[in-house]
Protein backbone atom coordinates (compact mmCIF):
# COMPACT_ATOMS: atom_id res chain seq x y z
CA UNK A 1 0.00 0.00 0.00
CA UNK A 2 1.21 3.36 -0.70
CA UNK A 3 0.51 6.45 1.30
CA UNK A 4 0.29 9.61 0.65
CA UNK A 5 3.31 11.85 1.22
CA UNK A 6 1.79 13.74 3.97
CA UNK A 7 0.84 10.33 5.51
CA UNK A 8 4.35 8.82 5.24
CA UNK A 9 5.76 12.01 6.64
CA UNK A 10 3.78 11.48 9.73
CA UNK A 11 4.61 7.51 10.16
CA UNK A 12 8.35 7.96 9.80
CA UNK A 13 8.44 10.87 12.76
CA UNK A 14 6.23 8.78 14.67
CA UNK A 15 7.85 5.85 14.48
CA UNK A 16 11.12 7.95 15.33
CA UNK A 17 9.70 9.50 17.86
CA UNK A 18 8.65 6.01 19.08
CA UNK A 19 12.31 4.64 19.01
CA UNK A 20 13.95 7.43 21.36
CA UNK A 21 11.17 6.83 23.78
CA UNK A 22 12.10 3.18 24.02
CA UNK A 23 15.47 4.02 24.38
CA UNK A 24 15.64 5.66 28.30
CA UNK A 25 13.49 3.09 29.55
CA UNK A 26 15.70 0.16 28.13
CA UNK A 27 18.42 2.06 29.46
CA UNK A 28 16.75 2.78 32.95
CA UNK A 29 15.94 -1.00 32.92
CA UNK A 30 20.11 -1.55 32.91
CA UNK A 31 20.99 -4.39 34.26
CA UNK A 32 18.86 -6.66 33.94
CA UNK A 33 21.20 -9.83 33.87
CA UNK A 34 24.84 -10.62 35.31
CA UNK A 35 27.80 -8.76 33.72
CA UNK A 36 30.67 -10.08 32.23
CA UNK A 37 34.60 -8.56 33.43
CA UNK A 38 36.82 -9.67 31.55
CA UNK A 39 40.45 -9.73 32.83
CA UNK A 40 43.38 -10.13 30.29
CA UNK A 41 45.44 -12.50 32.78
CA UNK A 42 45.84 -16.07 34.46
CA UNK A 43 43.64 -15.97 37.79
CA UNK A 44 45.76 -15.59 41.31
CA UNK A 45 47.53 -12.74 39.59
CA UNK A 46 47.48 -8.76 40.47
CA UNK A 47 45.37 -7.62 37.64
CA UNK A 48 42.67 -10.35 38.89
CA UNK A 49 43.10 -9.65 42.64
CA UNK A 50 42.29 -6.45 42.53
CA UNK A 51 39.70 -7.01 39.78
CA UNK A 52 38.05 -9.01 42.43
CA UNK A 53 37.88 -6.55 45.24
CA UNK A 54 35.93 -4.19 42.78
CA UNK A 55 33.72 -6.14 40.91
CA UNK A 56 32.31 -7.98 44.26
CA UNK A 57 31.46 -4.53 45.36
CA UNK A 58 29.82 -3.68 41.84
CA UNK A 59 27.81 -6.71 42.18
CA UNK A 60 26.37 -5.30 45.19
CA UNK A 61 25.84 -1.56 43.98
CA UNK A 62 24.11 -2.36 40.64
CA UNK A 63 22.46 -5.77 42.32
CA UNK A 64 23.62 -7.74 40.05
CA UNK A 65 26.41 -10.72 39.90
CA UNK A 66 29.94 -9.57 38.34
CA UNK A 67 31.50 -12.48 36.75
CA UNK A 68 34.84 -12.67 36.47
CA UNK A 69 36.29 -13.93 33.27
CA UNK A 70 39.87 -14.56 32.90
CA UNK A 71 41.50 -14.42 29.44
CA UNK A 72 45.42 -14.76 29.64
CA UNK A 73 47.61 -14.30 26.73
CA UNK A 74 49.58 -12.29 24.28
CA UNK A 75 50.34 -9.54 26.67
CA UNK A 76 46.83 -8.95 27.29
CA UNK A 77 45.89 -8.60 23.72
CA UNK A 78 43.37 -11.48 23.93
CA UNK A 79 41.86 -10.10 26.77
CA UNK A 80 40.99 -6.92 25.19
CA UNK A 81 39.86 -8.48 21.82
CA UNK A 82 37.08 -10.16 23.92
CA UNK A 83 35.62 -6.89 25.09
CA UNK A 84 36.41 -5.25 22.45
CA UNK A 85 34.35 -8.15 20.31
CA UNK A 86 31.29 -8.24 22.38
CA UNK A 87 27.94 -6.12 21.86
CA UNK A 88 28.49 -2.80 23.20
CA UNK A 89 25.22 -2.69 25.49
CA UNK A 90 27.04 -2.42 29.26
CA UNK A 91 26.92 -6.81 29.45
CA UNK A 92 30.60 -7.12 28.66
CA UNK A 93 33.56 -4.73 30.08
CA UNK A 94 36.72 -5.34 31.59
CA UNK A 95 39.96 -4.65 33.33
CA UNK A 96 42.43 -2.08 31.10
CA UNK A 97 46.09 -1.28 32.82
CA UNK A 98 49.08 0.42 31.76
CA UNK A 99 50.15 -2.86 29.48
CA UNK A 100 47.07 -2.87 27.22
CA UNK A 101 46.15 0.58 27.19
CA UNK A 102 49.52 2.00 27.02
CA UNK A 103 52.70 0.49 26.27
CA UNK A 104 51.22 -2.08 24.12
CA UNK A 105 50.74 0.58 21.69
CA UNK A 106 54.51 1.19 21.85
CA UNK A 107 55.60 -1.79 21.96
CA UNK A 108 53.61 -3.62 19.47
CA UNK A 109 54.60 -3.69 15.43
CA UNK A 110 50.67 -3.70 14.80
CA UNK A 111 48.46 -4.61 17.65
CA UNK A 112 45.09 -6.26 16.60
CA UNK A 113 42.79 -3.41 18.18
CA UNK A 114 43.11 0.10 18.27
CA UNK A 115 42.35 1.93 21.80
CA UNK A 116 40.86 4.64 20.83
CA UNK A 117 38.47 3.35 18.00
CA UNK A 118 37.10 0.27 19.45
CA UNK A 119 37.29 0.95 23.44
CA UNK A 120 35.88 3.66 25.66
CA UNK A 121 37.29 4.58 29.30
CA UNK A 122 35.26 4.07 32.27
CA UNK A 123 37.02 5.03 34.94
CA UNK A 124 40.39 5.31 36.53
CA UNK A 125 40.12 2.31 39.36
CA UNK A 126 43.63 1.72 41.44
CA UNK A 127 47.32 2.43 41.32
CA UNK A 128 49.84 0.23 42.12
CA UNK A 129 53.49 0.18 42.86
CA UNK A 130 56.20 -2.33 41.75
CA UNK A 131 59.41 -2.69 44.68
CA UNK A 132 62.85 -3.46 43.55
CA UNK A 133 64.03 -6.96 45.28
CA UNK A 134 66.54 -9.11 45.52
CA UNK A 135 67.56 -12.42 47.77
CA UNK A 136 67.85 -12.28 51.07
CA UNK A 137 71.47 -13.34 50.67
CA UNK A 138 72.57 -10.61 47.85
CA UNK A 139 75.41 -8.44 48.87
CA UNK A 140 73.46 -5.23 47.66
CA UNK A 141 71.47 -3.49 50.71
CA UNK A 142 70.86 -0.40 49.19
CA UNK A 143 69.56 0.35 45.43
CA UNK A 144 72.86 2.68 45.37
CA UNK A 145 74.95 -0.14 46.49
CA UNK A 146 73.53 -2.24 43.11
CA UNK A 147 73.73 0.96 40.97
CA UNK A 148 76.97 0.89 41.94
CA UNK A 149 78.17 -2.85 41.36
CA UNK A 150 76.37 -2.73 37.57
CA UNK A 151 78.43 0.16 37.14
CA UNK A 152 81.44 -1.53 37.74
CA UNK A 153 80.52 -4.60 36.59
CA UNK A 154 78.65 -3.31 32.81
CA UNK A 155 76.81 -6.58 31.27
CA UNK A 156 77.58 -9.00 34.29
CA UNK A 157 73.97 -8.01 36.48
CA UNK A 158 71.03 -9.63 35.10
CA UNK A 159 66.80 -8.62 36.34
CA UNK A 160 64.21 -10.16 34.89
CA UNK A 161 60.35 -9.76 34.82
CA UNK A 162 57.24 -11.65 33.90
CA UNK A 163 57.17 -10.70 29.96
CA UNK A 164 58.20 -7.82 27.41
CA UNK A 165 56.39 -4.90 28.47
CA UNK A 166 54.72 -5.82 31.69
CA UNK A 167 55.68 -3.57 34.16
CA UNK A 168 58.10 -5.08 35.94
CA UNK A 169 59.99 -5.18 32.65
CA UNK A 170 59.63 -1.00 32.10
CA UNK A 171 59.97 -0.14 35.82
CA UNK A 172 63.59 -1.76 35.16
CA UNK A 173 63.91 -0.06 31.63
CA UNK A 174 63.05 2.93 33.13
CA UNK A 175 65.81 2.15 36.29
CA UNK A 176 68.63 1.15 33.94
CA UNK A 177 68.41 4.44 31.98
CA UNK A 178 67.75 6.70 34.81
CA UNK A 179 70.68 4.71 36.59
CA UNK A 180 73.11 4.67 33.41
CA UNK A 181 73.89 1.44 33.86
CA UNK A 182 74.03 -1.90 32.00
CA UNK A 183 72.31 -4.80 32.76
CA UNK A 184 70.86 -7.61 30.95
CA UNK A 185 67.03 -7.73 30.95
CA UNK A 186 65.93 -11.52 31.02
CA UNK A 187 62.03 -12.63 29.91
CA UNK A 188 60.16 -15.14 31.80
CA UNK A 189 56.42 -16.28 31.36
CA UNK A 190 54.37 -15.23 34.22
CA UNK A 191 56.16 -13.67 37.89
CA UNK A 192 56.24 -16.99 39.93
CA UNK A 193 59.23 -18.56 37.26
CA UNK A 194 61.04 -14.76 37.36
CA UNK A 195 60.23 -14.78 41.36
CA UNK A 196 62.27 -18.58 41.28
CA UNK A 197 65.13 -17.39 39.22
CA UNK A 198 65.92 -14.33 41.74
CA UNK A 199 65.62 -16.52 44.34
CA UNK A 200 67.81 -19.34 42.82
CA UNK A 201 70.12 -16.16 42.55
CA UNK A 202 70.13 -17.12 38.44
CA UNK A 203 69.42 -12.95 38.22
CA UNK A 204 70.66 -10.53 40.36
CA UNK A 205 67.20 -8.32 41.09
CA UNK A 206 63.35 -8.18 40.39
CA UNK A 207 61.15 -5.37 40.06
CA UNK A 208 57.90 -7.07 40.98
CA UNK A 209 53.87 -5.59 42.06
CA UNK A 210 53.56 -4.98 45.56
CA UNK A 211 50.87 -6.69 45.99
CA UNK A 212 52.97 -9.95 45.38
CA UNK A 213 56.23 -9.21 47.05
CA UNK A 214 54.85 -7.78 50.32
CA UNK A 215 54.68 -11.21 52.05
CA UNK A 216 58.20 -11.90 51.19
CA UNK A 217 60.11 -8.96 52.04
CA UNK A 218 57.70 -8.54 55.48
CA UNK A 219 58.89 -12.50 56.37
CA UNK A 220 62.61 -12.14 55.15
CA UNK A 221 62.27 -14.00 52.04
CA UNK A 222 63.76 -11.22 49.67
CA UNK A 223 64.68 -7.68 50.78
CA UNK A 224 63.51 -4.36 49.56
CA UNK A 225 65.64 -2.15 48.05
CA UNK A 226 63.16 0.42 46.69
CA UNK A 227 59.63 1.30 45.90
CA UNK A 228 58.43 3.12 42.23
CA UNK A 229 56.41 5.25 43.79
CA UNK A 230 57.24 8.85 44.52
CA UNK A 231 56.04 8.50 48.20
CA UNK A 232 56.89 5.35 50.89
CA UNK A 233 54.40 2.77 50.49
CA UNK A 234 52.43 2.35 53.73
CA UNK A 235 53.45 -1.28 53.41
CA UNK A 236 56.62 -0.92 53.33
CA UNK A 237 57.55 2.07 55.38
CA UNK A 238 61.30 1.66 55.93
CA UNK A 239 62.16 1.23 52.53
CA UNK A 240 62.89 4.40 50.18
CA UNK A 241 61.43 5.19 47.00
CA UNK A 242 63.91 5.26 43.84
CA UNK A 243 63.90 8.89 43.78
CA UNK A 244 65.13 9.38 47.88
CA UNK A 245 67.84 6.85 46.47
CA UNK A 246 69.46 9.24 44.54
CA UNK A 247 67.41 8.49 40.74
CA UNK A 248 65.13 11.94 41.13
CA UNK A 249 61.35 11.54 39.69
CA UNK A 250 61.85 8.22 39.03
CA UNK A 251 58.27 6.98 39.49
CA UNK A 252 56.43 3.97 37.27
CA UNK A 253 52.40 2.85 38.08
CA UNK A 254 50.96 -0.28 37.60
CA UNK A 255 47.72 1.51 37.16
CA UNK A 256 44.26 0.11 36.40
CA UNK A 257 40.97 0.77 35.26
CA UNK A 258 37.63 -0.21 33.26
CA UNK A 259 37.01 -0.11 29.64
CA UNK A 260 33.47 -1.23 27.95
CA UNK A 261 33.34 -1.82 24.00
CA UNK A 262 33.41 1.07 21.78
CA UNK A 263 29.69 2.52 21.50
CA UNK A 264 28.33 1.25 24.86
CA UNK A 265 25.42 3.79 25.61
CA UNK A 266 26.67 6.97 27.27
CA UNK A 267 24.41 6.74 30.07
CA UNK A 268 25.76 2.99 30.87
CA UNK A 269 29.03 4.06 30.76
CA UNK A 270 27.78 7.11 33.04
CA UNK A 271 25.91 4.68 35.38
CA UNK A 272 29.23 2.11 35.70
CA UNK A 273 31.30 5.08 36.42
CA UNK A 274 29.26 6.34 39.58
CA UNK A 275 28.85 2.61 40.43
CA UNK A 276 32.43 2.70 40.57
CA UNK A 277 33.02 5.92 42.14
CA UNK A 278 30.67 4.48 44.99
CA UNK A 279 32.55 1.32 44.98
CA UNK A 280 35.65 2.86 45.62
CA UNK A 281 34.31 4.85 49.16
CA UNK A 282 33.30 1.57 49.94
CA UNK A 283 35.57 0.66 53.73
CA UNK A 284 35.97 -3.39 52.11
CA UNK A 285 37.14 -1.70 48.65
CA UNK A 286 39.32 0.55 50.46
CA UNK A 287 40.80 -1.76 53.38
CA UNK A 288 41.05 -4.71 50.33
CA UNK A 289 42.79 -2.58 48.00
CA UNK A 290 45.35 -1.38 50.91
CA UNK A 291 46.21 -4.96 51.56
CA UNK A 292 47.33 -5.50 48.35
CA UNK A 293 49.43 -2.02 47.79
CA UNK A 294 47.28 -0.23 45.86
CA UNK A 295 45.60 2.97 46.19
CA UNK A 296 42.41 4.28 45.28
CA UNK A 297 41.84 6.81 42.07
CA UNK A 298 38.23 7.45 40.44
CA UNK A 299 37.78 10.47 38.40
CA UNK A 300 35.52 11.06 34.79
CA UNK A 301 35.79 8.82 32.15
CA UNK A 302 36.97 12.07 30.42
CA UNK A 303 39.93 12.53 32.67
CA UNK A 304 40.65 8.29 32.08
CA UNK A 305 40.75 8.85 28.51
CA UNK A 306 43.23 12.03 29.22
CA UNK A 307 45.44 9.85 31.54
CA UNK A 308 45.51 7.02 28.94
CA UNK A 309 46.89 9.44 26.37
CA UNK A 310 49.48 10.97 28.56
CA UNK A 311 50.53 7.50 29.36
CA UNK A 312 50.57 6.70 25.57
CA UNK A 313 53.08 9.41 24.98
CA UNK A 314 54.91 8.88 27.92
CA UNK A 315 55.78 5.30 27.52
CA UNK A 316 56.51 5.44 24.09
CA UNK A 317 59.12 7.96 24.63
CA UNK A 318 60.71 5.19 27.03
CA UNK A 319 60.24 2.22 24.67
CA UNK A 320 62.23 4.24 21.78
CA UNK A 321 64.62 5.82 24.28
CA UNK A 322 65.79 2.59 25.55
CA UNK A 323 65.57 0.96 21.88
CA UNK A 324 63.35 -2.09 22.67
CA UNK A 325 62.89 -4.43 19.96
CA UNK A 326 58.89 -3.54 18.90
CA UNK A 327 57.14 -7.36 18.93
CA UNK A 328 55.27 -8.87 15.83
Amino acid sequence: MRFPPTLASWLAAAAAASLCAVAPAALADWPERPINFVVPSAAGGSPDVLSRVITNELANILKTPVVVDNKPGAAGNIGLLQIINKPADGYTIGYGNVNTLAVNRALFKKLPYDVDRDLVPVAHAFDLYNVLIVRAESPYRSAGALIEAARKNPGKLSFGAPGVGTTGHMSGEVFRSMAKIDVLYVPYNGGPAALQDLLGGRTDFLFANSSEVVPLVTSGKVRALGVTSLQRLALLPNVPTLDESGLKGYQTVAWGGIVAPKNTPKAVVDQLNAAVQTALKAPAVREGLARLGAVPAGGTPEQFKQMIDRETTRWAGIVEAARIEKLD
